[in-house]
């Protein structure tokens, strides 16, 4: 696979507890204009959304925000990127993010980020897109995640080669690394 051009980042609009959160979001969004690799990201200022948006724009990084007019009410819109794009709906926020990201990582969060995971996970299953994804595990925050696919698979409700759609990297480096690695076809078939 060549290397991709945009990552989406799923994260969370809240900081997380201690500051190991944001500063591993600010180092992927470093990362990501180091080589040259634009952000597609929840469109938000606050969390590790705004980390991730400001490490990417200080290294050079063109930074797209997609967000749903609905929660601009509460989630402070990062105005300082270089395009943002205002949805009706999250499923429309999540298709656009798909359809402009060559890969995706997923940073620490709650629910709205579990669910943009599994669903670009179900969209690979069901082969509307082959692409990368990536969990960036953040002092072991996605190792009960790993458990619980790992027992998943054991149980006989995903296969093997399913379980291995969901990569796991411990730094950005790492993160996107992987996702310049091989298809996902290729990892779903063994």
């Amino acid at each position: 696979m060549t290397s991709p051009q945009r990552i989406a980042v799923f994260c969370g609009a809240n900081p997380g507890r201690g500051g190991a959160y944001l500063a591993r979001a600010t180092d992927l969004g470093a990362e990501l204009g180091r080589r040259g690799i634009g952000l597609v990201y929840g469109g938000s200022g606050g969390g590790l959304m705004g980390a991730v948006a400001d490490g990417a724009l200080a290294s050079g990084a063109h930074v797209t925000g997609v967000i749903p007019h609905h929660l601009t009410r509460h989630d402070p819109v990062k105005t300082d990127i270089d395009e943002i794009h205002l949805v009706e709906t999250m499923h429309e926020r999540k298709s656009l993010m798909y359809r402009l990201a060559d890969a995706f990582i997923v940073l620490p969060g709650g629910f709205g980020t579990f669910d943009e995971l599994f669903e670009a996970l179900t969209w690979v299953k069901i082969g509307l897109h082959d692409k990368p994804v990536v969990l960036l595990d953040v002092d072991g925050y996605y190792r009960p995640l790993g458990a619980l696919l790992d027992r998943s698979s054991r149980e006989g409700f995903i296969s093997g080669g399913e379980r291995g759609l969901v990569r796991l990297a411990s730094t950005a480096r790492e993160a996107l690394d992987l996702c310049g690695a091989r298809r996902v076809a290729e990892l779903a078939a063994g």
